[in-house]
Order: C-alpha cells, then sequence, then structure tokens
C-alpha cells in the first residue's frame, strides 16, 4: 500500500510540473500580427457549485494573458482576436483526495482577417480547465487555491489553448500565410 501511495504521489508533481507558463516559447504562426485583441466578460454566467466571482473580476487577468500571448508576433498581416467569457466554474473547496473539483471555463474565440474583410473563426467554442498542481491534485484547487489565482490561471490556459489552436489552424489551413498582397503592401509602405 505504501509503495502505491508513493508512486501515485510521485506521478502527481510530474503532472505537476506541466502547468502553463505565461511566457512560454511561441508557436509558428506564420504572418501573424494581432491589431485589436478583445476580451468580453460581461454575459458570462456563473455556474451553480462555483465560488463566488463577478464577470467584471475576469476582465484584466484574460486581457493580460491574450496580449502577452499574441502581442509577441510581429508578421506583416493584421488580425483581431476576440474572445467572450460564456461561463465558468471556480471549483469550490471539496472533499481532499476524495473530491476535488476543477474549475472549468466555456469560451468564444473569433478571429478576424483585418486585409481581407473576413472571419477565419466566427464563435469557435472552446472548453478550458484549470492545471493540476501537487498540491491541487490532493486536496483540490478550492482548498490550495484563492478565487484570484483560480482566474489567474484559467485566463493563461484560455490564452495558452487559443494560441496552440490558431497555430494549428495555421498548420493545417493555412490561416496565416504570407500573401504576395502583403509584400507588395510592406514596400510600398517602405517607400
Amino acid at each position: 500500500m505504501f509503495r502505491i501511495l508513493t508512486t501515485l504521489t510521485v506521478a502527481l508533481f510530474l503532472a505537476a510540473c506541466g502547468e502553463t507558463q505565461l511566457n512560454e516559447a511561441p508557436e509558428d504562426m506564420g504572418a501573424f500580427r494581432a491589431r485589436v485583441v478583445h476580451v468580453f466578460t460581461d454575459k458570462a454566467l456563473k455556474w451553480p457549485l462555483s465560488r463566488d466571482a463577478e464577470a467584471s473580476e475576469w476582465n484584466a487577468p484574460m486581457e493580460r494573458a491574450m496580449e502577452t500571448r499574441l502581442r509577441r508576433y510581429d508578421g506583416a498581416q493584421e488580425y483581431d482576436v476576440a474572445v467572450s467569457l460564456e461561463g465558468f466554474l471556480l471549483a469550490p473547496p471539496g472533499i481532499p483526495v476524495l473530491v476535488n473539483p476543477k474549475s472549468v471555463v466555456v469560451v468564444n474565440v473569433f478571429v478576424y482577417d483585418v486585409a481581407r474583410k473576413e472571419y477565419l473563426a466566427r464563435k469557435v467554442q472552446m472548453e478550458v480547465y484549470e492545471d493540476t498542481t501537487g498540491q491541487s491534485a490532493i486536496l483540490g484547487s478550492g482548498h490550495s487555491r484563492t478565487k484570484e489565482e483560480q482566474i489567474a490561471g484559467l485566463s493563461l490556459n484560455i490564452a495558452d489553448k487559443i494560441e496552440e489552436w490558431m497555430a494549428e489552424e495555421h498548420k493545417e489551413n493555412g490561416w496565416f500565410d504570407k500573401r504576395p498582397d502583403t509584400v507588395l503592401d510592406a514596400e510600398a509602405a517602405a517607400e
């Protein structure tokens, strides 16, 4: 029994090492550059059993995470990215080891190609969970994190998931491939 508990504990701590970080390596995003990053939280629903939180408490953490992740790309083509927080559940304290609820959010994402005046994605819905740390795996995040820490962690995971999804769309569908007209526009601007 001791061996099983030791193995489980080690596995949980190793899983915690995979936590999402704010400054992870950039993805391949082709010619992408964010012109505007919009965050909408005013219509977000707090789901049953969630810790109390106002929708407005999500604005600053989500904006900071989205800006940090998307403003680091300096391609030649501009895109607008909008994310709308639809609903959230901030995990309340559970029963350690037995019942460890996880925080979750649902967002809608929009990506708009400014030059072509068309949406690449309109209202793509994503479900995003919080990371599990060594401490939250045993105690549950309701015990190990404050409401503000849960919101900050989920905001980072939202930005991370959106960035990875956009990079995947670029890889599979050429979303941010450099266009010939962009080269001409850049040369004209230089003159």
